[in-house]
């Protein structure tokens, strides 16, 4: 169905008709006009006095009244036509972001990375984005047109160590009452799909990376919610005999064997469903084209290939930078600015690196990758996407959408009361590759690379306004060399520990 817009709705409607259905006369003798912040509406026929006097209840008679004023109003009969039988997106979507939204940018890496990537109906776009970084450097050193990294091997170890980290947590927490917050946090996600730079970075470390070809994607990889509702059933059970175990006997002394039998059987789920992945320490060997349709031929371990991004080819290719040493500013208006963030309880895998954040505003992160992006590296980044965003167009614009044309009513919240009241998180992680910037040198609008395939956006590129990442962007990952040596050594600090249901803990 075509959209409709409010100007050809009105166009269409006859508003005096309307008001006739209302019983009311002709609109223009009977419009409630709205001039600013003002709007003239007839005065109430249910008794003032009555109307405004507290009640904790709802009242029918308020109601009724509410409905009679509204209907006054042709604008409101006009939004009720428009809005009642389609998604009010499609309506108040405005044209005027959509013609200065445009996939034209004078900062441009040179190779953003081909094809664009598909995480189907899973929450691994926290891999693909990392993915989608990592693959640059590896291109680069190779001479690639196209290539991808498997998703899938990271993924797979990714919910083993997971389903590790919460086992520990479980055994760490016996003490804890059951119907306490933090273990009812625990017991919500034990393995969910989402997760953070630090993670990934986690997962290379420990068991490296291979070509997407040498380990794609299953079914359960693609569609992954069967597996995932398996898992934290089966979890769940074995938290609970946890903690039983804990009040009959030396917990420490007797779950080994126990704790044992319990990881052998999610690894069970997981090889079944997404099938044996490589060996982390045994030799895989990779073919492929270069752009010159050379042939060629790598015979490696998933870690050694890895391990290649540090190498000193890698890091000439890649502009000098080393991936490895890459880390996450964020910005939370909640907490002091240069300060060193975790979040309690959350990570991947024991005995590696945790979450960390260092808290910037948002002129030092955009700064920040302005100056990536002048270098030729692409940058990982967590935002809130489905806020006033369009994934047909692939539009993120704060005036994208015209709710208060619509609705008549003010959304007001700033970044740090969506934090504290629930109303935004982190959900998702994209790649930055290009921005424009006026003649200032000041962001206009910024190109990203999504992971939803070709349909969305412009064959899968979107592009984020500079307003809209001020507001729904809290995380960019970027390379110490372009922050200043103050921001770096914030990462020496002890962080303030953040708890694991806060919003800067949210997975994207």
């Amino acid at each position: 169905m075509p959209e409709t817009t409010i100007e050809q709705l009105t166009q269409r409607l006859d508003l005096d008709a309307l008001a006739r259905d209302y019983g009311k006369k002709p609109a223009e003798k009977d419009y409630v006009y709205v001039d600013g912040d003002n709007m003239q509406t007839p005065p109430s026929t249910s008794g003032s006095e009555d109307s405004e006097r507290y009640s904790d209840t709802l009242s029918i008679e308020s109601t009724e009244r509410w409905e009679k004023q509204l209907m006054q109003d042709p604008k409101n009969r006009l939004a009720l036509s428009a809005l009642s039988g389609t998604d009010p997106k499609q309506v108040l979507t405005q044209r005027s972001a959509q013609i200065a939204d445009t996939q034209s940018y004078n900062i441009k890496i040179s190779l953003e990375g081909a094809p664009i990537t598909n995480q189907r109906s899973s929450g691994r776009c926290w891999l693909f984005a990392a993915c989608n970084v990592f693959r640059v450097a590896i291109m680069r050193r190779y001479n690639l047109k196209e290539f991808e990294l498997s998703q899938s091997y990271l993924f797979f170890w990714d919910k083993l160590e997971k389903a590790n980290y919460f086992l520990e947590q479980i055994i760490d927490t016996v003490d804890e009452p059951l119907d306490g917050r933090l273990i009812q946090e625990l017991l919500s996600k034990p393995v969910q799909d989402g997760g953070q730079w630090d993670m990934a970075a986690n997962l290379v470390e420990k068991y490296g990376l291979v070509p997407q070809h040498l380990y794609p994607d299953s079914h359960n990889a693609m569609n992954s919610s069967t597996m995932a509702t398996l898992i934290t059933t089966k979890l769940r059970e074995d938290a609970l005999e946890i903690r039983d175990l804990s009040r009959s006997a030396d917990l420490k002394a007797s779950i080994g064997a126990v704790k044992e039998n319990m990881m052998r059987e999610i690894h069970r789920i997981l090889t079944i469903m997404l099938g044996p992945p490589p060996s982390p320490t045994k030799e895989i060997t990779w073919e492929y084209y270069d752009k010159e349709d050379k042939f060629g031929t790598l015979t490696t371990t998933p870690l050694d290939f890895a391990a290649e991004l540090h190498s000193k080819e890698s890091k000439t290719a890649n502009s000098g930078a080393d991936i490895h040493e890459l880390f996450s500013l964020v910005n939370d208006p909640r907490n002091a600015y240069g300060q060193l963030l975790s979040v309690s309880r959350l990570g991947n895998v024991v005995g590696l690196r945790g979450i960390r954040y260092i808290n910037v505003d948002m002129t030092t992160m955009k700064t920040a990758c302005v100056a990536m992006l002048k270098a030729n590296l692409p940058i990982f980044f967590g935002s809130d996407v489905g806020k006033f965003s369009d994934s047909k167009s692939g539009i993120m614009d704060m005036g994208l959408i015209d709710y208060e044309l619509g609705f008549n009513i003010r959304l007001g919240l700033t970044k740090a009361q969506r934090l504290e009241t629930g109303e935004s998180a982190m959900t998702h992680a994209m790649v930055l590759t290009a921005v424009h910037v006026d003649a200032e040198g000041k962001p206009v609008r910024w190109r990203v690379q999504n992971s939803w395939g070709e349909n969305p956006g412009t064959k899968g590129w979107f592009v984020m306004s500079d307003g809209w990442m001020d507001q729904f962007v809290y995380q960019a990952v970027v390379d110490p060399e372009f922050v200043s040596q103050e921001t770096r050594d914030v990462l020496k600090n002890k962080p303030k520990m953040l708890e694991l249901w806060d919003p800067m803990g949210a997975l994207a």
